[in-house]
């Protein structure tokens, strides 16, 4: 079977326009290669997101995040590079991703970048412990 990777990103329309949800994607099996020795990287990718009028689609997220195992990439910059196309193609009213890196010469890199639309607050929580 031949997978085509690929870079683009598909959207649909947000169902709920009217009402803040979250939307949260784990993503266990990043891999891109280390710029330096070519060395492979692996990650564990943690999208959570607020649409406003889209929502990425899972399968081109999958094949998106699957085009990055052939590229050379330092953690920091794949991360917002990867938050940067996300946020171009939703538009979302929030937007944080969190990549886990496995370790690597003894050193554990966790990144985490964030996008929020422009007048955007979050509403404030209940806390259900206390009802």
């Amino acid at each position: 079977m031949s997978l085509q990777l690929s870079k683009t990103l598909e959207v649909f329309d947000n169902p709920n326009t009217e009402r803040d949800y979250i939307i949260q994607i784990n993503m266990p099996e990043f891999t891109c290669l280390c710029p330096k020795t070519g060395q492979p990287d692996f990650a564990t990718l943690s999208l959570e997101y607020i649409a406003d009028k889209s929502c990425v689609e899972l399968k081109s997220l999958k094949m998106y995040i699957w085009s990055f195992r052939d590229k050379g990439a330092f953690h920091e910059a794949v991360t917002n590079q990867i938050l940067q196309h996300l946020v171009a193609v939703t538009n979302p009213r929030f937007m944080r991703i969190k990549a886990i890196f496995n370790v690597r010469g003894g050193i554990y890199t966790t990144i985490i970048a964030e996008h929020q639309q422009p007048g955007w607050k979050p509403k404030p929580t209940i806390d259900l412990k206390h009802i």
